[in-house]
């Protein structure tokens, strides 16, 4: 029961699963990520990729440039979770289908 409470934390709530979705194809600057995930605000974002970083399932790099340049990208820990990602596009797939007929 505690590693499903542990999973259930790291990935809770209604962005986090979309961000590592849109990370699992390339590495993304802030406002890529924004673009991809349909109604998550900045802050909403800025927060979500923070809890990802701490939960190692997302890293943070900062280039030396000016302005300075952050990218996000996907840990292996993160890839981890890819076939859950999978499971999860497919079956909302077919639940769209199911309930909304589309």
């Amino acid at each position: 029961m505690l590693s499903i409470k542990d999973a259930l934390e790291a990935v809770e709530g209604r962005w986090k699963l979309l961000i590592l979705f849109a990370l699992s194809e390339s590495p993304k600057r802030f406002k890529q990520i924004a673009r991809e995930v349909p109604g998550i605000t900045d802050k909403t974002l800025s927060k979500e990729l923070k809890s990802l970083e701490a939960n190692k399932l997302i890293r943070r790099e900062v280039y030396d440039t000016f302005p300075p340049a952050v990218e996000y990208s996907i840990t292996p820990h993160g890839l981890s979770l890819e076939k859950v990602l999978d499971e999860l596009h497919f079956w909302g797939l077919t639940h769209r289908k199911e309930v909304i007929g589309e």
